[in-house]
């Protein structure tokens, strides 16, 4: 579904991705883990149009994305979760979520997928009056998650979905993600909680300075002694 060929970037001079090589399978939940700063936020500016290539390319079921702008992304399927969230906290719950079917395909279809999106998130349907920055931290993470179900994504992008939440959340997160691949949904997840991440997705890729280190099935990975010593503290 997702296929990344040597992609490099830079923020100007600085160069933060090296000749990286991805793939995301249709169905598969892929992981990308690595240490702050090792370009895994980067990489998912660079497959969103945020941040344009320095050389490489990026394809999307078998067609070229990379220089299309952000918006055009979302319109071939991808929608991404950025780190944080980032809500609109002025808006309420149920705008929050009408904007991320903001694409023209989307807009149409809109209650039908809100109604989904309340199956897979019952507490949004409670608060859907409410305004965004009243809500709990698992809260806004289910609603930033939500807002991206909205334009009908085929690839969803998680970035650090558990960031700052508590263990009892941090679990219910996972759990969604599951079942995000359970609906159909394809997801390419980032997060630092690296022993949830290999027992949830299927595959991962580990990010070092910018460059992949190492890559295959997690169940595998999570024998390596590298791993272990260095991502698990075991």
């Amino acid at each position: 579904m997702l296929q990344i060929v040597d992609v490099s970037a830079r923020y100007g001079k600085t160069q933060v991705l090296w000749d990286v090589d991805l793939v995301v399978n249709q169905g598969e939940i892929v992981a990308l883990v690595g240490s702050n700063g090792s370009g895994k936020t980067t990489l998912l500016k660079a497959i969103c149009g945020l941040l344009p290539l320095s050389s490489g390319r990026v394809e999307f079921l078998g067609r070229r994305i990379d220089g299309l702008p952000p918006h055009a992304v979302v319109d071939q399927g991808i929608s991404q979760v950025p780190e944080g969230g980032r809500l609109f906290p002025d808006m309420s719950v149920r705008e929050n979520l009408e904007m991320g079917a903001y694409p023209s395909q989307a807009w149409g279809r809109r209650k039908e997928t809100l109604e989904k999106v309340f199956q897979v998130f019952p507490i949004l349907k409670e608060r859907q009056r409410q305004l965004a920055k009243t809500l709990s931290g698992g809260e806004r993470q289910m609603l930033a998650m939500g807002r991206a179900l909205m334009s009908g994504p085929r690839l969803c992008l998680l970035d650090e979905p558990s960031y700052g939440l508590a263990p009892l959340l941090i679990a219910e997160v996972f759990r969604i993600v599951r079942g995000l691949r359970d609906a159909g949904v394809t997801v390419l997840l980032i997060e630092q909680n690296v022993k949830h991440t290999l027992e949830t997705a299927d595959r991962a890729y580990v990010l070092e300075s910018g460059r992949v280190s190492l890559e295959g099935k997690c169940c595998d990975l999570l024998q390596t002694d590298y791993v272990r010593k260095a991502y698990l503290g075991l």
